[in-house]
């Protein structure tokens, strides 16, 4: 649409320039043509009266003259007369007759002292008239002079007129041209192109074939649309042939999994269900910036890894509206088909009040439940009216699963993590037969420290709602499963890891989460872009080290700060050729712990360069900004370690991430050995993350260790996370919860 009306004003442009010259030149010419006829006319009557008042005026006959001159007031564009002697005194004046100005009385001055006839055009009480003087003899000189006046306010009236008419031509041609030019545009060029994108759009998403708008297109486009339609065929093959080489693949446990091959399990076991996944995070964020809407992904572990599985097996994803434009795009139903530029699954908005959001949210979720379930030194604080919003909101998502698994038969409904444990309970109440499950993303804490939640039980029995739960690591499981003894009552089987309350069984398995592992694995070069990209944020060092987390005091990123200041310390030789940077999102910034977090990075940062650094450079950049995952790739690549020191965490998706994005086999992993993923990752350099001084050693370390042995330890993990891959924990875990 921009091009059209870049097209269109461009043609209008041009037109009106042309328009504007040709109107210049007639409105030159037709005002030279009037006042020539003017000048013409003024002069003949000049010379006619004066045969007539030049005899009289040397007789003084001044009440003829004033006969004479009366006798031409009533004529049209005729403004009056005047006779003057040569002293400048008025002999007879016509009654009609503006005064004479004193332009005018020049006028006269100088046609009776040049004595011969003098014009020029002025403004009289408002009025544009011309003034022509003649000069009257006797016999020997110059005695007076007869002064004639002609309105010509005319010339400018039919100037303008011109103008006018002229614009409004253009305007109609304007008008006519622009309507063509869309229509030509619309059907000779934008269908046949829209009907040629839509085709190869369907070819590549798998949709039903059509033709129509192959055979349509119009007679410029015919070699395109030939090579496009071989195109179309040769995906339709290639996906054809995939799905047949996805289908012999489903029983060969030893081959890699794909989201094709996910699709094609998903068919296989589900048979035509839907599934329902649930979350308070959405996956795109829709935000108005002026008059222009976008969206964005957000920094969440959680839709980093699931994001990928509703794209190959489709369904609805209902989750929170947080955006300030989520409205502006959504139909009647709040509903919206994403991705954006591909849509592939449902995305269902639930709308939540600024209170709701502070108690459910902000207050119950982070500041209660976040900071429990994580042990970080950091004391839950546990509100009852959080609790009332986090129960109301729970309630709100339950009401809204209900009415979207109305008419679905045995649904399969996926809930996500510590936000909604309500959720489960709540539709198993109303629905028995709808399949649910609950995967805990974050942490279960042992249950003495999980005892001290005041509705403690209403959580534990909320995600009983559940026939399957799921935690990151066994450990998260035994945490669970002996919080439930201690607390509920229950019948626990400790040989099948299942909890039976109220007659419904719970069945309590580990599946760590992974990532979607990018296809091929081609080395290459990424020193270029490491140049582009320390080019960019005016780094000029040998070495880079990479964090990468939420502004999330559990991430461990004061304790990183104190490593790098340690082994700066320890280690001088790397001054000045070593640079960290610490991309940190910004995150829960309604809470107030996360606001003086932020304050503190930022405090201790500042500290630590100021104490080291010298010239133009500086050992750590914080990046406190979203990135996307574009730029993030680029960070990835560029680094030659990545230091993942969380002081607790479920999984920590980020360290998969920088291992999968590094094709070139090189860079070394700095990984908490309280993250989960330390239990697959093996050969990173684990370390404990409040011990700075061996997190200091692991940095020295990483940047010494020789490029065989970074290949060898980077060739390991990314095998680890290739064979266990998002796809492959999507399935395991469907086909858990459909066999149950």
């Amino acid at each position: 649409m921009k091009q059209i009306i870049a097209v269109l004003l461009v043609i209008v442009t041009i037109i009106g320039l042309i328009v504007v010259a040709f109107t210049v030149n007639q409105v030159g010419q037709e005002e030279a043509r009037l006042k020539s006829d003017l000048l013409y006319r003024s002069t003949l009557l000049a010379e006619s009266l004066k045969e007539t008042i030049e005899p009289n005026f040397v007789n003084k006959s001044e009440i003829y003259l004033q006969g004479v001159i009366e006798r031409f007031t009533d004529k049209e564009r005729f403004a009056g007369l005047g006779i003057y002697d040569n002293k400048n005194k008025v002999i007879a004046f016509s009654s009609t007759a503006p005064e004479a100005t004193s332009s005018a009385t020049q006028i006269i001055v100088n046609a009776m002292d040049s004595d011969k006839v003098t014009g020029d055009f002025e403004t009289q009480r408002g009025k544009k008239v011309y003034v022509l003087a003649v000069p009257l003899h006797d016999d020997k000189s110059v005695v007076g002079a007869l002064m004639v006046i002609q309105n010509a306010g005319y010339i400018d009236d039919r100037l303008t007129e011109i103008w006018k008419n002229n614009l409004i031509r253009l305007l109609i041609q304007a008008s006519l041209l622009s309507f063509a030019v869309v229509l030509l545009l619309r059907w000779i060029i934008y269908e046949p192109i829209r009907g040629l994108v839509e085709t190869l759009k369907l070819a590549r998403m798998g949709g039903p074939e059509q033709n129509s708008n192959m055979q349509t297109s119009s007679f410029f486009f015919r070699p395109l649309v030939k090579e496009i339609s071989n195109i179309r065929n040769s995906l339709m093959e290639a996906r054809i042939s995939a799905s047949e080489e996805a289908r012999m693949r489903l029983e060969k446990l030893d081959s890699p999994w794909t989201a094709e091959r996910l699709k094609e399990f998903v068919k296989d076991i589900l048979k035509g269900r839907t599934i329902f996944m649930v979350s308070n995070r959405e996956p795109y964020i829709h935000t108005k910036n002026g008059g222009n809407i976008n969206y964005y992904v957000p920094a969440s572990g959680m839709v980093t890894a699931i994001e990928p599985v509703m794209q190959a097996c489709g369904g609805m994803w209902i989750a929170h509206g947080s955006g300030n434009a989520d409205k502006l795009v959504v139909n009647q139903s709040s509903k919206i088909k994403v991705p954006p530029e591909e849509p592939k699954y449902t995305l269902r908005r639930i709308w939540l009040t600024e209170e709701e959001e502070k108690g459910y949210y902000d207050g119950f979720s982070n500041e209660g439940l976040w900071p429990l379930c994580h042990i970080a030194h950091n004391r839950p604080t546990f509100r009852k009216e959080d609790w009332e919003e986090y129960k109301k909101v729970n309630q709100k998502f339950a009401d809204t699963i209900l009415i979207e698994i109305k008419n679905q038969d045995r649904p399969i409904v996926l809930i996500q993590d510590f936000h909604l444990a309500l959720v489960p309970r709540m539709v198993k109440m109303q629905r028995p037969g709808a399949v649910i499950g609950i995967f805990w993303h974050i942490p279960f804490p042992n249950p003495e420290s999980f005892s001290i939640c005041p509705w403690k039980k209403e959580i534990l029995d909320g995600m009983l709602g559940a026939d399957l739960l799921g935690f990151q690591t066994q450990l998260h499981c035994n945490n669970f499963i002996e919080t439930v003894g201690r607390e509920l009552e229950a019948l626990i089987n400790f040989e099948q890891f299942t909890v039976t309350r109220s007659n419904h069984i719970s069945f309590v398995k580990p599946f760590p989460i992974s990532i979607s592992f990018p296809n091929g694995s081609e080395k290459q070069n990424h020193q270029n872009e490491k140049e582009e990209l320390t080019k960019k944020l005016g780094i000029k060092t040998k070495y880079i080290g990479l964090g990468i987390d939420r502004l999330d005091y559990t991430k461990g990123i004061l304790e990183r700060l104190k490593a790098i200041e340690i082994f700066l310390y320890k280690f001088p030789s790397y001054q000045r050729v070593f640079t960290f940077i610490q991309i940190a999102a910004p995150s829960r910034t309604k809470v107030k712990k996360y606001r003086d977090f932020a304050i503190e990075v930022r405090k201790e940062t500042e500290r630590i360069n100021n104490i080291f650094k010298a010239k133009d450079w500086k050992p750590i950049v914080l990046l406190e900004q979203y990135q996307d995952h574009t730029q993030i790739q680029e960070f990835y690549r560029s680094a030659d370690f990545c230091l993942i020191t969380p002081l607790h965490d479920g999984m920590n998706l980020v360290a998969k991430e920088y291992v999968a994005a590094r094709n070139d086999e090189k860079g070394v992993l700095i990984l908490s050995q309280y993250a989960g993923a330390s239990r697959e990752l093996k050969e990173a350099l684990i370390v404990n993350p409040y011990n700075g001084e061996q997190t200091a050693e692991a940095i020295k370390t990483a940047l010494e260790l020789s490029p065989s042995e970074q290949t060898k330890r980077m060739r390991g993990m990314r095998e680890v996370i290739k064979n266990y891959n998002i796809y492959r924990w999507s399935a395991e875990l469907l086909k858990t919860i459909t066999n149950l």
